[in-house]
């Protein structure tokens, strides 16, 4: 090799570095450890990390029927890119699922189960020296935002602080609350976000819930979103009807509901998520 080929490669091997260093920093894969049934399950996730050095505050993401996919790893780049650490967490694939969105809908043991998805993945990140655990939230969707709001709500008042200062519930699986009786407490700010056209986790039922709120009401804020269904954050996917889908809104919790992306919704959802956690997760 001639000194100007060697040049050149070693020119080009420190652009490589340059280029992929950052990246592995930025997203890596990792193990959140959760107790069940009295042994340990290894949850996958990803962790997205801003570049810069110091404690960043940092939110937890929690995917919906259909397991993790672009639209939680979107909000997770995007979170990033403002400055703050995200954890996408697979609920599923070390349980051995893949997609509950047919007929066998997860039922309210399932969703109770899986709410201490969040407490484990909060109190990882809260373990780490590159995440503030003063300012934690978390976040979830659909089935997940129904599960996220199990944790969001309680049915009576705890002199314990909660872990996160934050909660965002994306079109939330809100029949899920049910289950938690008359009175609600809400235990920190909380952020429903709703499309408007929603017939598969419909606004009435979340505006229901609220109304079931008797102490700390002042902390839930709504965002509803006109001409918005199910899954407006998925973007490039037209609106369409699934006819096999379980739906706990319906009779029976089955089945049908639509499904599809809105772009105006969308980009109003995420200025709206960024003002809600730069504002309770100040430092």
């Amino acid at each position: 090799m001639t000194q100007g080929n060697r040049s050149l490669a070693v020119l080009i091997g420190l652009l490589a570095l340059l280029v992929c260093a950052p990246t592995v920093h930025a997203q890596q894969n990792v193990r959140v450890p959760v107790e069940q049934d009295g042994r340990t399950v290894q949850l996958a996730a990803q962790i997205f990390r801003p570049a810069g050095g110091g404690a960043a505050a940092a939110v937890a993401i929690f995917h919906g029927c259909g397991g993790p996919g672009q639209n939680t790893a979107r909000m997770a780049g995007i979170l990033r890119d403002w400055g703050y650490v995200a954890l996408v967490v697979d609920s599923f694939s070390a349980r051995g699922l893949m997609d509950v969105c047919g007929r066998n809908w997860p039922s309210q043991a399932d969703a109770e189960k899986r709410a201490r998805d969040i407490d484990a993945a909060l109190q990882w990140l809260a373990g780490r020296d590159f995440v503030d655990p003063k300012r934690l939230a978390f976040m979830g969707y659909s089935y997940g935002g129904g599960v996220a709001m199990l944790r969001a709500l309680s049915p009576q008042a705890t002199d314990a602080a909660p872990i996160a200062r934050a909660a965002i519930l994306v079109y939330p699986d809100c029949a899920l609350a049910d289950a938690l009786g008359p009175r609600l407490v809400v235990r920190q700010p909380t952020l429903f976000a709703m499309g408007a056209l929603d017939d598969w986790t419909p606004v009435s039922q979340c505006q229901a819930v609220i109304g079931r709120v008797v102490q700390a009401r002042d902390l839930v804020e709504t965002r509803i979103y006109e001409g918005a269904h199910h899954s407006f954050d998925a973007l490039g996917l037209p609106v369409r009807y699934l006819p096999a889908v379980g739906n706990r809104s319906k009779s029976g919790g089955c089945c049908g509901a639509h499904y599809g992306a809105n772009e105006a919704a969308w980009k109003a959802f995420v200025a709206d998520v960024k003002a809600f956690l730069t504002r309770v997760l100040a430092p």
